[in-house]
C-alpha cells in the first residue's frame, strides 16, 4: 500500500540475521531491506537516514537505532518488534509514533505479564504457533547434578557428530578459567569460544560470526545467547547453576537449540 515497514531486535547479532532471511527474500520482489545499527559508520547511517525519510526504504531492519530522533520514515504503516521483553513499554511506543496509526505485531517466545494480559482480555489479538516446522524434534531435556564426565561425553558425542555445543557459565569474572578447564578436558584439538555482554559489539559479533561459520566447536557463554540467535547445527545445550535462572530465560535459552531435523539435547 506504498507504506514502509520497521522491524526492531535487540540486538546487533539479531538485526543481522534478520536481515540475511528477509533482505534476499523481499529483495527479489523489487523491495528495498535497509539495516540500521549502532556500529554502521556516520556516513553510512547518514546516507540511510535519508533515504528512509525520503520513502526509498520499504522495510528498515535495525535495533535501538531506530529510535534516535533523527530516524524519520516517510510513512510508517506497520512496526514489528521482535524479542519484545527486551524493549521498555516507552521504546516500543517511540518507535510507533514515528507512524501515523502503524499497525503493530510484536512477537516473543515469553511474553511479558503485561502484553499477555492484554491479549487475554481481548484488548490485543493474539496468535500462537503451535505447530513446530517439519521434521523438527522436541529437545531432551535433563536436570541432574554438575559432573563433568557427564557434560565431557554429551560435548564429545555433540562434536563426534559434526555438531556444536552451548556450555552457558553465567559469570564474567571466571568464564576464562570454565573455558581454560573444557579444553584440558577436550584436548586442544577441540575449538573453543568465548562470549559475554562485557566485549565490545565488533569482538561479539566475530565470535558468534565463527560459530555460525563452523569454526567454533564448544561456546562458553553466558545467557547473551538468550536473544534469538539462530545457529540449526548447535543441538547440545549445557546450562551451569540452572536453579539460578528464571522459568521463561530457561525455556527462551533452550530454544536456541533443536532448530534442525536433529535430535538436541540440553
Amino acid at each position: 500500500n506504498g507504506q514502509q515497514s520497521a522491524l526492531m531486535a535487540p540486538t546487533e547479532i539479531l538485526a543481522q540475521q534478520h536481515y540475511n532471511s528477509l533482505a534476499p527474500l523481499l529483495g527479489s520482489l523489487g523491495m528495498q531491506v535497509a539495516l540500521l545499527t549502532g556500529s554502521l559508520s556516520p556516513k553510512k547511517k547518514e546516507t540511510l537516514k535519508a533515504a528512509l525519510a525520503a520513502g526509498e526504504i520499504d522495510l528498515c531492519i535495525g535495533t535501538h537505532a531506530l529510535l534516535t530522533d533523527d530516524t524519520a520514515f516517510a510513512n510508517l504503516g506497520l512496526v514489528v518488534t521482535d524479542e519484545q521483553h527486551r524493549f521498555g513499554v516507552q521504546q516500543r511506543a517511540a518507535l510507533r509514533q514515528k507512524g501515523r496509526d502503524a499497525h503493530v505485531l510484536v512477537m516473543s517466545a515469553t511474553p511479558i505479564p503485561r502484553t499477555l494480559n492484554m491479549a487475554l482480555s481481548g484488548i490485543r489479538d493474539m496468535s500462537t504457533i503451535e505447530e513446530p516446522p517439519r521434521d523438527r524434534q522436541p529437545v531432551q531435556t535433563y536436570v541432574l547434578e554438575h559432573d563433568w564426565g557427564v557434560l565431557c561425553e554429551a560435548m564429545r558425542r555433540e562434536i563426534a557428530r559434526g555438531g556444536q555445543v552451548y556450555y552457558l557459565h553465567n559469570r564474567v569474572e571466571n568464564i576464562e578459567a570454565a573455558a581454560g578447564r573444557i579444553r584440558q578436558m577436550l584436548g586442544e584439538d577441540v575449538s573453543i569460544g568465548i562470549a559475554h555482554g562485557k566485549m565490545s559489539e565488533s569482538q561479539l559479533s566475530r565470535v558468534m560470526q565463527d560459530m555460525a561459520d563452523g569454526d567454533i566447536q564448544v561456546l562458553v557463554c553466558t545467557t547473551i545467547i538468550e536473544t534469538g540467535i539462530d545457529i540449526p547445527n548447535v543441538n547440545t545445550l549445557i546450562i551451569e547453576d540452572a536453579d539460578r535462572m528464571g522459568l521463561a530465560q530457561l525455556h527462551q535459552i533452550r530454544g536456541r537449540i533443536g532448530r534442525s531435523p536433529r535430535r538436541a539435547y540440553a
